[in-house]
């Protein structure tokens, strides 16, 4: 059809082929023709021309592919395209640019309305001094986070970047990209939300909270945990593991513990534990410690909670000793209340049957001896009132202040006052006691304690040798242990070492014995 329109004298201009060589290769020719002529003007054939163009049309197919892949790419990341010719004033931009402004795709955008687009203050100003460094200084920008307000009035997040283009040295435009970045920038606001909200709520509890990597190592803790490690910011503690914050033997409990949550997955929750810092802080807390898993049920660390309960158990300790207090004062008491009612109830019926001695007697001598044995008994009650007013007034005094006190000088006092009762038995106290022994204690008990073992041990020493007592003291697991030895009868204490310290118990037939010293 060609050849034949050729030789009619319509030649077509020029046209382009396919074909495929001997190898199976597809080649591409462009050709042209046109009628020949004789001298007489007749046509008498063609002359066509072939040209090889396949490397030309292959390079237009990958240049199409790859366009094609840029626009999806673009689609895809919303990553838009434009350029800016200086000389013509030309704004260009892709289809993706258009559609991040919200703007038709037969829009044609300038300078000015291209940075109308911006929103007003940061954003406008920002990409306004890009460009102008841009155009004056060749400075390139990029990864600017800007917003702007589209076409439709939403207002985008954006990420911008351009930088200018020479020919020949000379700055003939720009070109850059445009990325519709706000789902990303929405998200990460949403997230130091939460991140804040988060941080705003455990700062508050008034629990210690933190968070371990595999490694034991801190990677959050919030202000509670701060304040007992003793930290203002917590980038003191980031990082640092059980090793770096507690003794070594506390610190390896700590890491098995954690090990064990970590590889059972199963929480400890409530238990009560006694932490002591490098400075010797001790604290008890009831804590709990949670294995943290990924989307594969693997443990990737643990969160732990810890509620301080030192004060608690202050309490609870103040709170038990109260009830032993409580139950040592309530069998005081009803040892009292017999007491009270065995001596009185015998005084009474003494007093009764002298009575009726009195009354039935006619003779005055024997009146006169009845009345003396009431005399007696009269005195003989007094005395057991004093001894229970005694008993009440050491039972019931409530000034227990301790103090620190000299215990060689207390010694020397009870010795001073019971001098007499020494001189008189010519006994001998020997006191191995350091001079700078000191103990705690309610000074007037103390007093009592001394005078009562030194005045005993010397009225009731053994008949047939002058009494002895040694006195000696040391320090022991926190105690000061005073021991008190003399030489005199001696008390069966297989017999009587429970009631040793009881009222009125007595071992020994001295008719002065009360029992209360």
């Amino acid at each position: 059809m060609v050849i034949e329109n050729c030789f009619n004298g319509n030649p077509q201009p020029m046209g382009i082929h396919k074909a495929t060589d001997c190898d199976g290769q597809e080649l591409w020719f462009e050709w042209s023709n046109a009628p020949w002529y004789d001298v007489d003007e007749n046509i008498v054939g063609a002359i066509i021309q072939l040209s090889n163009i396949t490397d030309a049309v292959n390079n237009e197919l990958e240049l199409n592919k790859k366009e094609l892949f840029l626009q999806q790419q673009a689609e895809i990341s919303k990553i838009g395209r434009w350029e800016y010719n200086i000389a013509e004033n030309q704004l260009i931009w892709c289809e993706t640019t258009k559609a991040i402004h919200e703007v038709p795709q037969n829009f044609s955008p300038n300078i000015e309305n291209a940075l109308f687009y911006y929103k007003e203050g940061h954003s406008r100003n920002t990409i306004s001094m890009a460009l102008l460094e841009a155009q004056n200084k060749g400075k390139a920008w990029s990864n600017l986070k800007l917003q702007i307000i589209t076409a439709a009035g939403k207002e985008k997040w954006v990420m911008a970047g351009g930088k200018p283009i020479y020919n020949k040295g000379e700055m003939v435009g720009l070109i850059g990209t445009f990325q519709d970045i706000h789902e990303q920038v929405e998200a990460n606001i949403k997230t130091i939300d939460n991140e804040k909200l988060l941080r705003t709520l455990i700062d508050n509890l008034p629990v210690n909270v933190y968070i371990k990597d595999t490694e034991s190592r801190k990677v959050l803790i919030n202000k509670a945990e701060c304040e007992y490690l003793g930290v203002k910011d917590p980038k003191e503690i980031i990082g640092k593991n059980d090793f770096d914050l507690y003794p070594l033997k506390a610190a390896e409990k700590i890491r098995e513990e954690d090990l064990k949550v970590m590889n059972t997955l199963e929480p400890i929750i409530g238990k009560e534990t006694k932490k002591t810092t490098l400075d010797g802080k001790s604290t008890s807390f009831l804590s709990s410690k949670i294995p943290l898993l990924n989307s594969k049920g693997i443990a990737y660390g643990i969160v732990g909670i810890s509620l301080d309960i030192t004060k608690l158990k202050e309490k609870e300790k103040e709170l038990r000793n109260i009830i032993n207090i409580a139950s040592v004062q309530n069998k005081k008491l009803l040892n009292f209340a017999h007491i009270v009612s065995h001596n009185l109830r015998s005084h009474s019926a003494n007093f009764s049957m002298l009575l009726n001695f009195l009354e039935n007697e006619k003779d005055e001598d024997e009146k006169t001896k009845i009345v003396e044995m009431l005399t007696k008994a009269s005195n003989s009650l007094l005395e057991t009132l004093d001894n229970l007013n005694e008993v009440v007034s050491i039972n019931t005094n409530t000034n227990i202040e301790i103090k620190e006190l000299y215990l060689n000088e207390k010694i020397t006092d009870a010795k001073q006052g019971l001098s007499s009762l020494i001189l008189n038995n010519n006994a001998i106290i020997e006191n191995n006691i350091p001079e700078d022994f000191t103990v705690s204690s309610v000074p007037a008990y103390l007093d009592s304690i001394l005078t009562n073992f030194i005045s005993n041990a010397v009225k009731y020493k053994h008949p047939e040798r002058e009494a002895k007592v040694e006195l000696s003291a040391e320090k022991k697991d926190n105690y000061s242990i005073l021991t008190i030895k003399d030489n005199g009868l001696g008390i069966n204490l297989e017999k009587y070492g429970k009631k040793l310290f009881g009222m009125y118990k007595t071992f020994h037939d001295h008719k002065d014995a009360r029992g209360i010293g």
